[in-house]
């Protein structure tokens, strides 16, 4: 088994792969990648077992067949020290050793076998649901979600991206129980509706290599497993088991009072009264009265605080309403409009945000903040500050 592969190219690939493999492998056949020699075409497999990432690398200068495990870490490690340059891979497929040369040199490594790997998980036919939509649309819904997804080991439908598919739309849905969003696309349609949650670290993955994709996803998933197929890679995932909660139903449908105000003031007025915030809380008060916001935070215990006014176009009540600020910076960093619009009904209910004009006609974004109630973080604080205080003397 031999080819001729560019060092760039091969560690170009690796790199985009090698984030799938674990620091804690169960097997340790698992911190190798699997090279695959079919005809002119290597593919390089890496896998946790959970997840498996798979790229494919035609090749003109190709000498039989075969399939090896090689060293994930010394491998990658060893590539990024050559320039460009065309590398020779010698294998021997029955010691498993492996020899690389170069213009200058020649590297040995001790490969494992193959066969060892562990197979790829295989979609139900019975219950299989296939959709073919662009790669944008696919990276804009993780994009604008997966900064809202959770890390709960006791709800772990939370920690993934709920993908909804209907005759009419696709959906995207992620909540961490203080904030959701939901992406929705009316220019992808599926033939019945499903649905199936997208792990965190695979989401990620395609985060990352979607952008390269010129040409259609593919999708195919029953109730265990999810293949996405790109022109060079394929994805494969483990799906998230359970069911998703109703998000709708915790949407507000009735807010009467709408604030317009440009995003990115708010952002990096946010960002400077938020560092005068308590740090337990990390509350900021947005007080709402005409057309001006008040943007306020404060510590007591530090006697520290801090306060902005912006412009702004409100239609409503006087409101004093009061929001986690690292919450609130993260859902306007992840909108890309230049004003934002935030509808409210009261202080009590979660708070809705939308980009004011959209970038595109076929989509919809919503997201969610729920709020802090503002005298009770105020009192809970000053009690636990007493109580501790108090602790010193029994």
């Amino acid at each position: 088994m031999k080819f001729v592969i560019s060092s760039t190219e091969l560690l170009s690939h690796l790199q985009a792969i090698s984030r799938v493999i674990s620091n804690k492998n169960t097997l340790p056949i698992l911190d190798n990648f699997l090279f695959q020699l079919s005809e002119k075409e290597l593919k390089i497999t890496a896998s946790d077992l959970e997840t498996t990432l798979i790229t494919t690398i035609t090749l003109d200068n190709v000498t039989d067949e075969g399939t090896i495990a090689i060293p994930a870490r010394i491998i990658t490690d060893t590539l990024k020290e050559f320039p460009d340059q065309p590398l020779t891979f010698d294998i021997n497929t029955e010691t498993f050793g492996v020899v690389i040369t170069t213009e200058n040199g020649k590297y040995n490594v001790v490969g494992l076998n193959g066969e060892d790997f562990p197979q790829l998980p295989i979609i139900k036919d019975d219950k299989k649901t296939s959709i073919n939509l662009t790669a944008d649309v696919l990276l804009s819904g993780i994009t604008k979600t997966l900064f809202a997804t959770a890390d709960d080991e006791l709800r772990p439908v939370m920690n993934g991206i709920f993908i909804e598919l209907a005759p009419d739309s696709m959906t995207f849905v992620a909540s961490d129980a203080h904030k959701l969003v939901r992406y929705k696309r009316i220019d992808v349609k599926a033939d019945q509706e499903s649905a199936f949650i997208l792990p965190k670290k695979p989401a990620s993955l395609l985060k990352a290599i979607l952008p390269k994709e010129e040409n259609e996803v593919v999708i195919e998933f029953d109730d265990k497993n999810a293949f996405f197929t790109l022109s060079n890679y394929k994805l494969v995932s483990r799906l998230v088991e359970g069911n998703y909660p109703s998000y709708n139903s915790v949407i507000p449908t009735n807010n009467p009072n709408k604030l317009t105000i440009d995003r990115l003031e708010l952002y990096n007025a946010l960002k400077r009264v938020a560092l005068f915030s308590n740090q337990a809380s990390n509350l900021v008060k947005l007080d709402l009265k005409g057309n001006q916001l008040n943007v306020s935070a404060q510590d007591i215990d530090f006697s520290i605080s801090a306060n902005e006014r912006l412009n702004c176009q409100y239609e409503g009540d006087d409101m004093e309403i009061g929001f986690k600020s690292s919450f609130l910076i993260e859902i306007l960093s992840n909108i890309a409009s230049s004003d934002v619009l935030m509808e409210l009904s009261d202080p009590s209910r979660a708070g809705i945000l939308f980009p004011a004009e959209k970038e595109n006609n076929d989509e919809d974004v919503l997201m969610l903040l729920m709020p802090m109630m503002i005298n009770l973080y105020y009192y809970l604080n000053r009690y636990l500050k007493r109580v501790s205080y108090e602790a010193l003397f029994l």
